[in-house]
């Protein structure tokens, strides 16, 4: 008896589990560069002093949905999106490196080109800074360039490039602040296959609708352990009056 009841309750609760990342993935359905997230589990028996004639479940693997999402233009100078696999490479706080697809970027009051959280965006050689009051372009390579102010359209002067890196997926995880990282916290390398598209944004990939059908299912799951451990209950208690006769 005490079997089917653990089983039961340590499925009912990775399905919690499993709704809280559904529900998440619902709540950033119209978050820039989201990347729906997903849960694996699987059932491994109890190891100890008897025979491992009991299981219960675990989270093996928690991943993320890379496809890209729709692209959406903005006419925002300041906007981009990467094309197909890729990632923008920005400096958290504590000096390691992010990634993000979160193109949506904005300039803070010393030029310097940051994430609309204040976290500054990296090119090649660190930082990068943008003269004040000067119309800028951002090529499909990650260049940016501007035209100094009184000088022909022609004399296009480049600022500097984005780092643009693309890391296996298999090595990427993400982070508590939403950002991915390598596994081993180490730097990225530039990748110049990475290619992006200015004056648009990256919608989330996740699907509203597969979120909430995946909700309604794990609503019943849930209810089928509860059921379970309802029924354990039952049996004990006609067992024991069963016993009590006796």
């Amino acid at each position: 008896m005490d079997r089917l009841v653990y089983t039961a309750m340590t499925g009912a609760s990775h399905i919690l589990e499993q709704q809280a990342t559904a529900s998440n993935n619902l709540a950033n359905a119209t978050t820039t560069g989201f990347r729906a997230q997903f849960d694996s589990f699987r059932a491994i028996p109890v190891i100890g002093g008897e025979l491992p004639t009991r299981t219960f479940v675990v989270d093996s693997t928690v991943g993320a949905n890379f496809t890209p999402g729709p692209l959406q233009p903005t006419g925002r100078a300041l906007d981009v999106a990467l094309q197909g696999a890729g990632w923008l490479v920005v400096e958290k706080p504590d000096g390691s490196e992010g990634l993000t697809r979160n193109g949506s970027l904005k300039l803070d009051e010393n030029g310097v080109l940051q994430t609309q959280n204040g976290l500054n965006v990296l090119g090649e050689g660190g930082p990068i800074t943008l003269p004040p009051g000067t119309p800028i372009s951002i090529g499909k390579d990650g260049t940016i360039s501007s035209i100094p102010s009184g000088s022909s359209p022609n004399s296009i002067q480049v600022i500097g490039r984005l780092k643009l890196a693309n890391p296996p997926a298999s090595n990427l995880v993400r982070g508590d602040d939403g950002l991915f990282k390598t596994k081993d916290g180490s730097t990225t390398d530039a990748d110049p296959a990475v290619s992006v598209a200015s004056d648009m944004l990256e919608s989330s990939n996740v699907s509203v609708v597969d979120s909430m059908v995946t909700m309604i299912n794990l609503g019943r799951q849930f209810e089928m352990q509860m059921k379970l451990i309802t029924d354990a209950e039952n049996n004990a208690t006609k067992a024991t009056q069963i016993l009590t006769m006796g």
